[in-house]
Order: structure tokens, then sequence, then C-alpha cells
């Protein structure tokens, strides 16, 4: 027997003034940097190349499209994935800096 449990939607975005215009800039810089780093892959990429590369316009065209049109459900990717990567940063100076040699 299957349960589904239905959630509720996340609450809207707080607004602020230059909220839209970051939150495209945001949504259009992750596909266009994981795009440029998928330019530069040695050899053949094939049609996987080319369909990833087709999926990173969809997605930069849909988020734009809620960065700037419904900005109220938009949520930043940089804040997401920013503060993973800014804890793996201090953690690895903190190692760095604890280890000899």
């Amino acid at each position: 027997m299957w349960v589904l449990f239905a959630r509720a939607p996340p609450p809207d975005a707080p607004y602020w003034p230059g909220r839209r215009w970051l939150a495209a800039v945001d949504a259009v810089a992750w596909p266009g940097a994981i795009w440029s780093a998928l330019s530069h892959v040695p050899g053949q990429g094939g049609l996987v190349l080319a369909l990833a590369m087709a999926l990173l316009v969809v997605s930069a065209a849909r988020r734009l499209f809620t960065a700037l049109l419904v900005n109220h459900r938009y949520h930043f990717t940089t804040w997401r994935w920013g503060r993973w990567v800014l804890w793996m940063t201090a953690l690895g100076t903190l190692l760095k800096l604890g280890l000899p040699g």
C-alpha cells in the first residue's frame, strides 16, 4: 500500500530592491559556468555533450523566466551551493594550517 504525503510549498521569498536583477544574473551564471566547463572537455563529446549543452540552454531560459517574472518563487543557487563551497574551503584551510610540514 502506498501512502502519499503532500508537502506544503516553500514560502515566497522576501522581496528587496535589486533582487530581480541579481536573480537574473544568478539564473544565467550557473548554466553558463557549466557550459564553459563542458566546452573544455577534450576529445569528441559526441551526442552526450550536445544534449547536455542543449539542456543547459533550456535550463537557463527556464531559470531566467522564473527569476524575472515569478521572482517570489526563485531561490538563489549561489546561496544554496556557495555556502557548501565556503564551508569546504574553510575546512581545507584549517586542515592545511593544522597539519605540520
